[in-house]
């Protein structure tokens, strides 16, 4: 199992209630998209995850082990073994790209290791070959505040692709990106989590994405699940039901008005092959 959560709530000191009666498991290899209106809850979701917040009430296990249970070493250890996509990546803008993405694993190497690899890359060849999967081989030195939004979300995917993480955690990772971009990055994080058998969820904005890569779509409207589904069963009147606070029509890459009908693409289950 990669993570259970069991009546799961999570409130913020200023008395929001981001999260409520969260029931939700998932087995290794799973892909799921999480999606809903803005404020439904989706990055805290992650965060709970990603074990960077604890639940205000409930239980949550991630990878097997109950994190606020674990000592400070061991929550550390647990750490490294998720990896967690950022919308807007935490990356130093005078740091290097090559830096970046081996930063990836300085969770997982000895201190020497990590320290030595921060002044002197030590896998330029490793990092170059994450980065060729996202076109971006060419910008390996490069500085990260000389890159694009977009691009930087990509140095972003392929610090977890390089850091081979038992779960993957992805928060609206491709939205700084043009639509071939995007299948581009999501095809390249399911592959890996395919190859590795790592869960991987993602929120995502635009619910087209989500139809495509995507065989298992949680549905999130105030802080609770509206639906858990295979692919198969999300019909458009559940979409437009989720979103309605938003418009008539769920949002998707490029038009926020086109169809979902019309935008599904591949399934889930081929589009990595």
């Amino acid at each position: 199992m990669s993570f259970q959560l069991d009546a799961v709530g999570l409130g913020y000191p200023n008395g929001h209630r981001a999260l409520r009666q969260i029931t939700m498991s998932a087995k290794r290899g799973e892909r799921i998209a999480l999606i809903g209106p803005s404020g439904a809850g989706k990055t805290s979701m992650l965060r709970l995850l990603a074990t960077s917040l604890r639940p205000s009430e409930g239980r949550i296990e991630v990878l097997g082990l109950s994190p606020w249970e674990l000592s400070a070493a061991r929550l550390r250890r647990l750490r490294s073994r998720i990896g967690m996509v950022h919308q807007a990546p935490p990356l130093p803008p005078r740091q290097r790209v090559v830096t970046a993405v081996l930063a990836g694993r300085l969770g997982a190497w000895p201190g020497w290791k990590s320290l030595l690899s921060l002044v002197y890359p030590l896998d330029t060849t490793g990092a170059g070959d994450e980065l060729a999967r996202l076109e971006l081989a060419d910008r390996l030195f490069d500085r990260c505040d000389r890159l694009s939004g977009g691009q930087l979300q990509r140095v972003g995917i392929a610090r977890v692709l390089y850091q081979r993480p038992d779960l993957i955690l992805a928060d609206e990772p491709v939205s700084a990106m043009d639509p071939t971009l995007s299948n581009l990055a999501l095809g390249e994080l399911c592959k890996q989590a395919d190859a590795d058998g790592a869960a991987l969820v993602a929120s995502l904005h635009a619910v087209d994405l989500a139809l495509r890569w995507f065989p298992r779509i949680v549905g999130l409207r105030s802080g609770e699940i509206a639906f858990d589904l295979p692919v198969a069963r999300v019909s458009d009147g559940l979409l437009r039901e989720l979103y309605a606070s938003e418009g008539d029509a769920p949002p998707v890459q490029g038009n926020d008005t086109l169809s979902i009908r019309t935008t599904r693409g591949p399934s889930p289950r081929t589009a990595c092959q």
